[in-house]
């Protein structure tokens, strides 16, 4: 029994909850500024779930609906630690996620359609989204009017100081990403998986959400 696309959404909103919740929780002690390695961790994560997403549900809403969902807990986790989101710790990933987007849209709008059979492909464009998103992220000083975080003693940002770390990162966690979400449609067109009954189906999407927005409230109690 294979699912259609409107079907798919609710683990889209799951997997959206649980990059913006892992988001948070990596950044919990970045009330300034990311530290050394942390932003280049957070873009092969981002590449990661973004992969998965898209495997599962074959659209690029997808990555729009991804880019909100974790854009709003890190605006829930803002309001609970009381910053405003003109804030460092909060402008510049919000920022960074839509870099990320719109990394990963470019490169499956615009590269040929190998990366989804062909491994090497898929480690290719993994680096490549990396790499577009590490030197986008710069630019968020003139739209927030916030400076990248720098290495200390220089003005040479963190996100290009560690590209090479997050490129090597989103290499493996985009290709990681897709075989993990085309594995999961396959089960669960199968009905092997709980989330295949309908019932859970219809609630998976709001409770996913609201079970993440009451995680950081307990978690940043």
């Amino acid at each position: 029994m294979h699912s259609s696309p409107s079907n798919r959404w609710p683990f889209v909103v799951l997997l959206g909850t649980i990059w913006g919740i892992s988001e948070c929780f990596l950044g919990i002690y970045l009330r300034q500024c990311a530290s050394s390695i942390s932003g280049s961790i957070m873009t092969g994560l981002a590449f990661f779930f973004l992969a998965i997403a898209f495997s599962y549900n074959r659209s690029r809403l997808t990555i729009l609906l991804m880019v909100v969902l974790a854009s709003l807990f890190k605006l829930v986790d803002a309001l609970l630690l009381s910053l405003p989101i003109q804030h460092g710790a909060v402008a510049n990933p919000l920022f960074a996620f839509l870099m990320e987007g719109l990394a990963f849209w470019i490169i499956i709008t615009f590269f040929s359609q190998s990366w989804q059979q062909n491994f090497g492909s898929q480690l290719m464009s993994g680096a490549f989204m990396a790499l577009a998103a590490v030197n986008l992220f710069p630019l968020v000083k003139y739209v927030t009017g916030i400076s990248a975080c720098v290495v200390p003693g220089t003005n040479y940002p963190l996100s290009l100081y560690y590209a090479h770390l997050a490129i090597s990162l989103s290499a493996l966690t985009f290709p990681a990403g897709l075989f993990l979400g085309r594995n999961l449609l396959i089960l669960e067109e199968k009905g092997g998986l709980i989330y295949s009954n309908p019932w859970i189906k219809r609630a998976l999407a709001p409770f996913s959400f609201l079970a993440g927005i009451g995680i950081l409230i307990i978690f940043r109690a």
